[in-house]
């Protein structure tokens, strides 16, 4: 690109965010940051990095930071709901030359993000109104300031007010499905990422460190519910005749986040000078745990076209034409994943037992080629 863009505003200072915040910086281009929530507003449960993610945060520099947090996950196994072996899947062999999967805090990641990003964001600070120009894009602030840009990226998650005020793209897309997060403390050892299949619900389990467990599951939703009321007396009900580690997994369980799961799939990613990044563009479900390993590609896809193209518009086009079909791999995999799981068990333990691990290997096979 003959002149990078100098006026670049980034909406929203979570995972993607904070990543093209970082990426920008270290293709010479220093962002403006902006968060509408309060600086100690940070999600409070787990995450689980798959290969790919840590090999991005290695091109973002940002692997040495993380080292010493969280732990360093070797294998998944996948159990029936009485806690039987049903098959398993060697992530060292499969992400190998790629990067180690880990699991830790997701505040402890939020906190290398942030760092690398430079640390600057304007908390408290919504954006009200976008309006797109010809050559630059005119923002407005709950603070009644405006401001124009020759950038704007939305990275304001599955409810991104961006997609909404530029019109990319409606509301979110909800799959029927209600998703619990706890970070466990206190409870029997998990050494290995560990998922329960059952009749249409499931909880993976996966260690921290310092003995941390992140806990996530998840069951269908009827559309029109509500999610529970009281979400921990919900997970105990609904995990109560599972086996393995799960009932000291439960009684162990102190907090949980309870959330709707949606999934958001649009025709384009940008309009003008504004283009959308991570969940605010391609949000799946979380099965496949790649929601921060594509946002973090997002990042150095968008900071590298940026350095290459002739114009800001051209370089958001040749941005999505390169990311969409990946992140499209993504959706199929995690819908191809979770009707496997919607499947009943007399069907689909057997099959899971014969091939299962080939079947959820192959599920990352795209994603373990560079970006």
């Amino acid at each position: 690109m003959a002149q990078p863009p100098v006026r670049v505003l980034i909406v929203g200072a979570s995972v993607a965010g904070l990543a093209v915040a970082r990426a920008l910086r270290l293709a010479g281009i220093r962002p403006e940051l902006v968060e509408k929530l309060a600086p100690t507003v940070v999600a409070g449960a787990g995450i689980f990095l798959p290969g790919n993610a840590i090999r991005a945060l290695r091109e973002l520099g940002l692997d040495n930071p993380l080292r010493p947090l969280g732990a360093v996950i070797r294998r998944q196994r996948f159990l029936d709901a009485t806690g039987a072996e049903l098959c398993s899947v060697d992530l060292e062999q499969l992400w190998q030359g790629v990067g180690q999967c880990r699991a830790l805090p997701r505040a402890d990641l939020h906190q290398v993000l942030l760092t690398g990003a430079g640390g600057e964001v304007r908390y408290h600070t919504e954006v009200c109104d976008v309006e797109v120009g010809d050559e630059t894009t005119k923002v407005a602030f709950g603070d009644g300031s405006y401001a124009e840009y020759d950038l704007v990226v939305g990275a304001d998650g599955r409810r991104s007010a961006v997609r909404r005020l530029t019109e990319i793209g409606g509301a979110p897309h909800p799959v029927g499905q209600i998703a619990y997060r706890s970070v466990v403390s206190g409870g029997p050892e998990i050494t290995e990422w560990t998922a329960l299949l059952g009749q249409r619900s499931g909880i993976a389990l996966a260690p921290m460190g310092y003995g941390r467990v992140y806990l996530y599951a998840d069951e269908p939703l009827p559309a029109g519910s509500a999610p529970p009321a009281d979400p921990l007396v919900r997970l105990r009900q609904l995990l109560g005749d599972y086996g393995g580690p799960v009932p000291a997994v439960l009684d162990a369980v102190e907090k949980v986040q309870v959330a709707v799961t949606d999934e958001v799939e649009l025709s384009g990613w940008f309009r003008g000078n504004v283009v959308l990044v991570g969940d605010a563009a391609h949000a799946t479900a979380p099965t496949l745990s790649q929601g921060a390993a594509m946002a973090f590609e997002d990042a150095l896809v968008l900071a590298d076209e940026l350095r290459a193209a002739p114009s800001v518009v051209e370089a958001l086009a040749r941005y999505e034409s390169r990311r969409r079909p990946r992140t499209q791999w993504v959706l199929d995999r995690t819908r191809d994943r979770d009707r496997t799981r919607d499947v009943a068990p007399v069907l689909r333990d057997p099959v899971l037992r014969a091939k299962g691990g080939t079947i959820f290997q192959e599920h990352y096979r795209l994603l373990v080629d560079p970006v």
